[in-house]
């Protein structure tokens, strides 16, 4: 994989103060965390750092408080959830930075953790202000980034921090990159991308750098819908971005150019109202009727899609291909996931899958755990898909 300083690379941390930035940005519900996911996910490093001696002391955002102490954005009710996750007492500190996080830093024993307050408490996280990000290193010897999600923004506690203290990959974030490199830096081919969701307009940049990164590109969901309009043909009621059809031309031509096989659907599975259980009909793509919107791709198209992973060695997946999250129109999605987690668990293809909808998806159909790696990045992973560099992963890569 590329270069990046992982915690292999740090020595010993017996009796040192680590930084660890982590993204505990969960779900609350009167005080409490209803989805702990993302705890779960930082626990194995934070628990390995603290049995290695050291003093771990966690930093991370909560909300949007725009630099203001706001109640409701306190980091406070997550630690019984933290606490619970690791299975250790987890101290509170009721700042980030001077005296209180001082104080508390110095009360630390080996092998204890800490929590330090909202890091978006103060404005200087966010403009990534030097001071800042000074008052933050203060506090440690190490630094550790264990927040894939928030590596897309050059943030004190993203990236700052990088620059001041030794700093280092945790094992998520190791596990993400490497993922990812697997995923398109340096992957097996021929490689395959599958991309749908709702709109093309907010998956442009994605498009435009895959085209010339895989060998076949699956485009589904309403996406595919601009495409299909794009290529003359009606498409009914279905959402459908008309406005953007010269956008469509110019990525297909890229396309060829690049040799990349664009794989769009060939037949759809219709309705005239968009709910759960519409009486519905699967028609070819030039066949929609005038009163009908595409809620998903059709078997023959399945089976397309099926036949262009059994071809691929390399999956990188973000979207659905239909509106999965009404039956019967989740189909293609489960049977299209379905099929790549089995390619995957008998050794054939490396999946690589992420973003919001995706992880849903991939849940709904029970494969999220047969896939070679699901991030839950969401912004990070898309920027990463559309080629762009993340300031907070950056930092971490070995120069000279």
């Amino acid at each position: 994989m590329s270069a990046f300083r992982t915690l292999d690379d740090a020595g010993s941390l017996r009796g040192k103060r680590v930084l660890m930035r982590v993204d505990l940005n969960v779900p609350m519900e009167n005080g409490r965390v209803t989805d702990a996911t993302r705890i779960e996910r930082v626990a194995p490093t934070i628990r390995e750092v603290a049995e290695q001696g050291a003093k771990v002391i966690l930093l991370a955002h909560f909300g949007r408080p725009k630099g203001k102490r706001e109640p409701k954005d306190s980091l406070e009710p997550v630690v019984p959830a933290l606490g619970a996750a690791l299975g250790r007492k987890v101290a509170f500190a009721s700042d980030c930075i001077g005296e209180a996080a001082a104080k508390a830093v110095s009360d630390l024993q080996d092998g204890d953790v800490l929590l330090l307050e909202n890091t978006r408490y103060h404005a200087g996280e966010e403009k990534n202000d030097p001071a800042f990000a000074d008052a933050l290193a203060a506090n440690g010897d190490v630094y550790v980034n264990e927040a894939f999600s928030a590596a897309h923004r050059a943030h004190a506690s993203t990236e700052g921090l990088a620059h001041r203290l030794p700093a280092y990959a945790g094992r998520e974030m190791q596990a993400e990159l490497e993922a990812l490199t697997k995923g398109l830096e340096s992957p097996q081919r021929p490689v395959i991308a599958l991309v749908g969701g709702a709109k093309v307009s907010s998956k442009i940049d994605l498009l435009e750098n895959l085209v010339a990164k895989v060998d076949m590109l699956v485009i589904g969901g309403g996406m595919a819908n601009t495409f299909l309009h794009a290529q003359g043909k009606a498409v009914g009621k279905s959402l459908c971005e008309k406005d953007l059809a010269e956008t469509a031309h110019r990525i297909l031509a890229a396309a060829d150019k690049a040799g990349c096989r664009i794989i769009l659907p060939v037949d759809a599975v219709a309705a005239t109202e968009f709910k759960a259980q519409a009486p519905h009909e699967t028609v070819p793509v030039d066949a929609v009727p005038e009163s009908s919107m595409i809620l998903d791709a059709g078997p023959r198209s399945v089976a397309e899609i099926d036949a262009a992973i059994d071809e691929a060695k390399t999956l990188v997946w973000n979207g659905p291909l239909g509106a999965f999250e009404l039956a019967p129109f989740d189909a293609a999605t489960v049977a299209a996931a379905r099929h790549a987690a089995a390619r995957t668990k008998a050794g054939q293809l490396v999946s690589v899958a992420g973003g919001g909808d995706t992880v849903a998806a991939l849940n709904h159909a029970g494969v999220a755990g047969d896939f070679t790696y699901v991030s839950t990045a969401g912004g990070a992973f898309l920027e990463w898909l559309e080629g762009k560099a993340l300031p907070g992963v950056e930092a971490l890569r070995v120069t000279g």
